[in-house]
């Protein structure tokens, strides 16, 4: 079970490995995040969006499993962009997933989805309000880290310029074929941890010949090169699936990718097509 932990640049320990859950639904969500966290895994990332967090919350509960050994995240809907509505949120995914505190709180996107791809407002004075809940949230020990996801560089400038307390990461789409290095060195040196979701391009990447090819190499899979690749990189890696076996198979990262190799990796074609989440505009699709 690769277990690595990363320190966020507020001195919390965040577990480099975690269970995505996104479009699991919320019955089945208790039993994955069960299994998980049975078999060792310690970060476990949700949303409001997603629908799962009751869940969620449920399943930490019954895993047995310390609430002080796990790091739970979720993240404000994109659609709140108010000091309010933000607010309000935090308390009520607090609620639904009956957790005195969350690990951390993460705002989902900085424009509502259905502006993503299609407006160029970028909701500056709105993100800082949003953010400013965050931080008053952190204030009153209810979040131990705050951060964004989907934010480009000029966003998170933006929060930076009013922010009492800096983003302790950034989470955003990153893969083989499809890795942002501009914007993870930016967050990188600014001392914001970078978090990758689908870093397996929702199972487009098992289909890539080139991928499979350097996953024989290594005698692993294809979602093990993936998973791997992102923690060479040093980002944070967050691998969804419901499926006990591949939560196993995902958790075995003792094998290192080569220098040279992860050059190729970064400059195979990108992926264009995201299959069945092509709808969802982080993929090139419009809601």
């Amino acid at each position: 079970m690769y277990n690595k932990i990363m320190t966020l640049n507020n001195g919390v320990v965040i577990p480099q490995l975690a269970l995505g859950t996104w479009l699991i639904d919320d019955e089945q969500v208790v039993a994955a995040v069960k299994s998980a966290l049975e078999m060792g895994y310690r970060h476990i990332d949700t949303a409001q969006a997603y629908g799962n967090e009751r869940g969620v919350g449920e399943g930490i509960r019954q895993s047995g499993v310390s609430r002080q050994e796990i790091f739970v995240t979720s993240k404000v809907a994109a659609e709140h962009k108010s000091y309010e509505s933000a607010a309000q949120s935090i308390d009520q995914t607090l609620s639904l997933m009956g957790l005195d505190y969350l690990d951390m709180m993460i705002i989902h996107s900085p424009q509502p989805w259905k502006e993503v791809n299609q407006s160029d407002n970028r909701y500056y004075k709105e993100n800082q309000e949003v953010w400013r809940a965050l931080e008053d949230a952190v204030k009153d020990g209810k979040l131990r880290a705050i951060g964004v996801s989907n934010f480009l560089e000029d966003d998170i400038k933006n929060i930076l310029a009013t922010a009492k307390i800096k983003p302790q990461v950034n989470q955003i789409l990153a893969h083989i074929s499809n890795t942002p290095l501009d914007l993870i060195n930016y967050c990188q040196s600014q001392e914001i941890a970078v978090e990758a979701y689908s870093p397996v391009a929702h199972g487009e990447a098992l289909k890539n010949p080139k991928i499979i090819e350097m996953a024989d190499k290594y005698g692993v899979s294809v979602a093990q090169l993936c998973i791997r690749y992102c923690i060479q990189l040093e980002l944070i890696v967050l691998p969804k699936t419901a499926n006990p076996n591949h939560m196993r198979e995902n958790a075995q990262l003792d094998f290192e990718i080569s220098p040279e190799d992860v050059d190729i990796l970064i400059h195979i074609d990108r992926i264009q097509n995201y299959g069945e989440a092509s709808f969802f505009p982080v993929y090139g699709g419009k809601l």
